[in-house]
């Protein structure tokens, strides 16, 4: 967007760009969401910035009254799989506060110089400038929507010190963090431990990945119905357990994060996958208003408006999960899966009905062979994949591309091009995939275009959204099988049928 296609968004209130771009106003010295209600100032004095970041660093603070921490996050960070969007996806998974500038730079292959530079004339901000405002929007988040003790708040943001953290929220939002809280008049329920956070989403919102998820959830260690999901899940300091839950009759449609376990340390890793995980920076208008102008999509996002992308809490996990459910239904890869937590440990912070953590490579690695069925090469490949992850030779995840990923899986037994492009969506949120060789994929073309095949067409007219193609084609699929079921038929190509990908060696 140029600088006046931003002007007449902020003139107009428009709520599809809160967290897309910032507002700063010269005569005030404070920055604001595009939809502020407050009176449009006059285009001699307006700045945009890619990021509150660069807001903060050019000395503007946070605008009171539309509060622009209290947003959805931009999907330029999937759509860019440049530099900037690599590391604009690790820094919001903590990668600064636990492994400092030099941590990332070394995931991104450059430099701690170069990597300031590069950002700061892309993003207007450095590395620790983007890790800063991103813990000032954490403790925000917890002041208002939590009673927990002003340390715990520092600490769990990803502060050093309650002096630091003081400092910086005096500086970002020119209020202490008392007066913040005060603001927010946060309320816990009585002798709960809990954290409970409400997660923005711009709409329309979908609820159908919970459907997604549920179908996929392998007893222990995920539980799901149509509007809620809950797990564990092993983070960098320790084991987590959340739930997320949608309530579509209450007053703007809430999405409900609770916490029941999790080190203060990891809070800001966990609310950066959860929301990777619904997709929650996704911008469902643009969307939706790309894949409605094909005539093919059109009814299908009629009936389904804000379709939103799975994606992955956990980059290993995920590679086993799309390992095993190669060439089978959903159902039996669920049950491969199940057998398959047999060889993980127990959690250390049960409850709720799960209490098991998602095997890592080095256990499936050591005793996945005793549990797995299935085809030789198969389960030789998953357990080589297995084997590679656990000695630290395939290291792959967010600060990826698409080529780099590609470049890293290929060469592996077993892998092949289904499931880079899968991974591809499911880990780096990659809009612009299309699977053709899917199962269900074709089963959705079938049934959305008539004799049409997934072969004679790739969607290229709906780019760079393709994958959100995938996801209704996928859907179109699934209401085309439970039909069948019900008539005289039987089809197996349930969603996310996997083709058998051979080894390329």
């Amino acid at each position: 967007m140029d600088f006046w296609q931003r002007y007449r968004a902020i003139d107009a209130r428009d709520t599809r760009f809160d967290g897309q771009f910032y507002t700063a106003v010269r005569t005030t010295g404070i920055y604001c969401r595009p939809s502020c209600p407050a009176r449009t100032p006059k285009a001699s004095n307006v700045t945009f910035y890619e990021t509150s970041a660069a807001a903060h660093d050019a000395g503007y603070r946070a605008c009171k009254r539309c509060l622009p921490e209290a947003v959805p996050g931009t999907p330029a960070w999937n759509l860019r799989q440049d530099l900037a969007g690599r590391a604009m996806r690790l820094v919001s998974d903590g990668v600064v506060n636990r492994d400092g500038v030099d941590g990332l730079a070394a995931r991104l292959g450059y430099s701690s110089r170069q990597l300031n530079r590069i950002l700061s004339q892309e993003l207007g901000a450095g590395p620790l400038s983007l890790a800063r405002a991103g813990r000032a929007q954490t403790a925000r988040t917890l002041l208002v929507s939590t009673s927990m003790k002003l340390a715990d708040v520092a600490f769990a943001a990803g502060f050093s010190s309650v002096r630091q953290f003081n400092d910086t929220m005096g500086e970002v939002f020119g209020m202490t963090p008392t007066a913040l809280r005060a603001a927010g008049h946060p309320k816990a329920a009585a002798g709960s431990t809990a954290l409970t956070l409400s997660l923005p989403y711009r709409e329309p919102f979908d609820p159908g990945i919970f459907t997604f998820l549920a179908l996929r959830a392998v007893p222990g260690i995920e539980a799901g119905t149509a509007t809620s999901y809950a797990r564990t899940l092993r983070l960098p300091q320790g084991d987590a357990r959340f739930r997320v839950e949608y309530d579509d009759g209450a007053p703007g449609r809430p999405l409900t994060l609770t916490i029941g376990a999790v080190d203060l340390r990891d809070l800001p890793a966990l609310l950066s996958r959860v929301r990777r995980l619904f997709d929650l920076d996704a911008d469902p208008v643009a969307i939706d208003g790309a894949l409605a102008g094909d005539s093919r999509l059109s009814a299908a996002v009629a009936g389904t408006p804000g379709i939103r992308m799975p994606g992955a809490l956990d980059t290993a996990e995920m590679l086993v999960r799309a390992m095993v459910g190669q060439q089978i239904t959903v159902a039996a890869a669920r049950t491969a899966l199940t057998q398959l937590a047999a060889v993980g440990r127990s959690s250390h912070s049960p409850g709720d009905g799960l209490d098991r953590m998602f095997p890592t490579p080095a256990e499936i690695a050591a005793g996945g062979h005793a549990v797995l069925r299935g085809p030789h090469k198969r389960i030789d490949a998953l357990l080589g994949a297995a084997a590679a992850m656990a000695e630290g030779g395939l290291d792959f995840g967010y600060g990826d591309d698409p080529a780099s990923l590609a470049a890293k899986l290929l060469p592996l037994p077993g892998v092949g091009p289904w499931t880079v492009g899968y991974l591809a969506m499911r880990i780096l949120g990659a809009p612009d995939v299309f699977l053709a060789n899917d199962a269900a994929v074709r089963n959705g073309v079938r049934a959305l275009a008539g004799g049409a095949t997934a072969s004679t067409m790739d969607f290229r007219e709906v780019s760079p959204w393709r994958s959100y193609a995938t996801m209704h084609l996928w859907r179109a699929a699934s209401g085309a099988a439970a039909a069948t079921r019900s008539g005289t038929g039987t089809d197996n190509a349930t969603p996310g049928s996997r083709p058998a990908e051979k080894a390329n060696r």
